[in-house]
């Protein structure tokens, strides 16, 4: 038996030229991932359509998720989730440019 721990706030610096994502748990139909970004957001033009529900809480900092269709973004502050259903297209259209926002993403189903 293997037993792992962490910290969620370890490892991050301030400036990040690309968003840092780092795999936590990995089982049957399951993914558990850290991503930090700073001042990141989709490229123009870009939108997720994923294959598989995702759950995500912002965990600090703050975003701003755009799903198409609304006709302005979800603001996201610390301990604010979404439940993203499979195929729902969306868009990260901005993170905090002061702080890290570091959100936990639970890819499913």
């Amino acid at each position: 038996m293997t037993i792992d721990g962490g910290n969620l706030f370890a490892g991050i610096s301030g400036a990040l030229a690309d968003e840092q994502i780092t795999t936590l748990l990995t089982a049957t139909n399951l993914r558990i991932e850290r991503i930090v970004s700073h001042g990141h957001s989709s490229p123009p033009g870009f939108w997720y359509d994923q294959d598989k529900p995702e759950w995500v809480i912002v965990v600090a900092g703050s975003a701003a998720v755009l799903f198409d269709g609304e006709t302005a973004p979800r603001r996201l502050r610390r301990g604010d989730y979404l439940r993203i259903p499979a195929h729902a297209r969306h868009r990260v259209e901005w993170t905090d440019k002061d702080e890290p926002t570091i959100w936990i993403a639970v890819h499913h189903g």
